[in-house]
C-alpha cells in the first residue's frame, strides 16, 4: 500500500436547489470577479425555466448512492462524502464534518476530467482554502489524477453517444454530424494548460469507439466580455455556417466536457441551441452526461484502487498515457 486512506471526498461545482439560492449561488460563483449585476441577473432567468433548480445536485447524489454501493461491493472500504465549491454541501463544512467524524487521509475525486486552471486548479486551490478554513486538524486530501482518456470515462460517454444516436431513423443516423461539446474557456486559459490537446484525444477515443470517422469539437457555454479572445469554434455560430453552407440536417451533440447534467446543458443546449436548430430547420438531438454510469463509477474504485497500490495497472487508452497523481505547482495555471 502506497498510502493508507480513511474516506474518498467527491468534490464538484454545486448547484442551486431553490429559487431563491440562484441569485445567492451565482454570487458566489463570480465573487471576486468583475461581473455586472445585469449578468447575474440574465444568468437567474435561464434557471428560471426549471424552478430554480439546477440538475447538478441531484445527479451528484445519484453518483455517490451508486458509489457506496459500488466501494461496499467490492471495496476498498472507504467512508464518501461530497462537497462543492459554490453551493451546499459546501467544501469547508464537508472537511469539517470528516475532521469530527476522525478523517485522516483523503482522496478527491473532482468531477472534472479534463486539465485546465477551471477545471483542475482552481479545485485545489479550493481545498487548500476550505482545509485553512476547517483549521490544523482538517484531513490531508490527495486528488485523484485526470481521467479523459480513462476507458471507463470513454465507454460511459460512447454509451451515452450511441444512445442519442439510437433515437434517430437510420438514414437520419447515418448522415447525423456528430459533434462533441465542452465549455469555453478563455485562449491564455487553455493554451496554459493541455485542455484542447485533452479534448481532441477523448473525442477522437470516443468516436473511434462509435465506429465514426468524422466528428468536430465545438466549444459552448462563453461567459467572458466580448474583448476577451475565447476558444472556438462557438457551437451555435458554427450550426450556422453549416446549415447556411447546405451541410447540417441532423445534429448530434455530446457534451463530453461535462460529467453532470447542469445548467449548461439543460438550458444552453436544450433551450438556446435546440431553439436555433428548430428555426434553422436542423434534426436534433443531444447525448446526456454521463452522471452515474456503471462504468464511470467502476472507473471512481479503478482509481482509488490504483492510488492505494502502486501494482495495479494505470488504466489509459491512446497515445497519452495516464495522467500524473500529483499536480506540479507550475500545472494548469490560470493564463
Amino acid at each position: 500500500m502506497a498510502h493508507s486512506y480513511d474516506a474518498l471526498l467527491i468534490v464538484s461545482f454545486g448547484g442551486p436547489e431553490r429559487p431563491e439560492d440562484v441569485v445567492p449561488f451565482l454570487e458566489n460563483v463570480v465573487r471576486g470577479k468583475n461581473v455586472p449585476r445585469e449578468r447575474i441577473l440574465d444568468v437567474a432567468e435561464h434557471y428560471s425555466f426549471f424552478g430554480g433548480v439546477s440538475p447538478a445536485n441531484s445527479q451528484l447524489r445519484a453518483l455517490l448512492a451508486s458509489l457506496v454501493d459500488e466501494l461496499s461491493a467490492k471495496g476498498p472500504a472507504l467512508a464518501v462524502y461530497w462537497g462543492n465549491r459554490h453551493w451546499h454541501p459546501l467544501l469547508a463544512d464537508t472537511l469539517a464534518d470528516m475532521t469530527e467524524d476522525g478523517v485522516q487521509r483523503a482522496l478527491a475525486f473532482v468531477t472534472s476530467p479534463f486539465g485546465s486552471y477551471a477545471g483542475c486548479r482552481q479545485y485545489l486551490e479550493a481545498i487548500d482554502e476550505a482545509r485553512a478554513e476547517v483549521g490544523a486538524r482538517a484531513p490531508q486530501v490527495d486528488k485523484l489524477r485526470l481521467f479523459y482518456n480513462h476507458p471507463g470515462f470513454v465507454e460511459a460517454v460512447a454509451d451515452r453517444a450511441a444512445e442519442a444516436l439510437g433515437r434517430l431513423a437510420e438514414p437520419e443516423r447515418d448522415r447525423a454530424r456528430l459533434v462533441f461539446t465542452a465549455h469555453s474557456l478563455p485562449v491564455a486559459m487553455a493554451r496554459a494548460s493541455a485542455y484542447e490537446a485533452q479534448l481532441a484525444e477523448a473525442c477522437r477515443l470516443v468516436a473511434e469507439r462509435l465506429g465514426r470517422g468524422a466528428w468536430h469539437l465545438c466549444y459552448q457555454s462563453r461567459s467572458g466580455p466580448p474583448t476577451q479572445p475565447w476558444l472556438g469554434p462557438e457551437l451555435g455560430e458554427q450550426i450556422v455556417a453549416w446549415q447556411e453552407a447546405g451541410e447540417l440536417e441532423v445534429l448530434v451533440l455530446v457534451p463530453i466536457g461535462f460529467l453532470l447534467e447542469n445548467m449548461e446543458l439543460v438550458y444552453d443546449l436544450d433551450v438556446e441551441i435546440g431553439e436555433l436548430c428548430g428555426q434553422l430547420g436542423v434534426t436534433m438531438v443531444r447525448a446526456a452526461a454521463i452522471g452515474n454510469h456503471p462504468k464511470l463509477v467502476e472507473m471512481i474504485r479503478l482509481l482509488v484502487e490504483e492510488r492505494l497500490d502502486p501494482a495495479r495497472p494505470r488504466l489509459a487508452l491512446g497515445t497519452h498515457g495516464a495522467s500524473h497523481d500529483a499536480c506540479p505547482s507550475e500545472c494548469c495555471p490560470k493564463s
